[in-house]
């Protein structure tokens, strides 16, 4: 049987759909730093972080907990593999090394990772599962 912990998945809910608002990358552009949030920095990542958002909203309404304990897995792994590919992107976007540098020196993540990062571990905690005492 799964028990959700529900004050924690509605805060794990409500974190992870702002972080998508905060700043999550810092560019310097001529003598000017540029806060970008996750709209800003990749659309596809948007759209697709924000359906995984709604799906999981919608099964924890809906009382679906087989399917919001996979979506809160794939949503941590999903917080994970887009980090890294925002890193890689920014680091290697030209393919020469010096330009490489250059951009990477330009581009600072900001504090909106870590609140999608520690709204995704509050609703991959919020549910567990637990033996039926007959």
């Amino acid at each position: 049987m799964l028990i959700v912990n529900k004050p924690m998945a509605f805060i794990g809910l409500i974190l992870v759909f702002v972080a998508g608002f905060c700043p999550i990358l810092q560019v310097k552009i001529i003598f000017e730093w540029i806060n970008w949030g996750l709209y800003k920095t990749d659309i596809r990542l948007f759209f697709i972080t924000y359906s995984i958002i709604a799906i999981m909203a919608l099964c924890y309404f809906i009382r679906q907990l087989k399917a919001f304990r996979l979506l809160t897995r794939v949503m941590f792994i999903w917080v994970l593999l887009m980090a890294a590919a925002v890193y890689f992107k920014s680091t290697h976007y030209f393919g020469m090394k010096i330009a490489d540098n250059l951009l990477g020196k330009a581009i600072h993540f900001q504090w909106g990772w870590i609140i999608l990062l520690i709204g995704a571990i509050l609703l991959l905690f919020s549910v567990k599962k637990e033996r039926l005492n007959a």
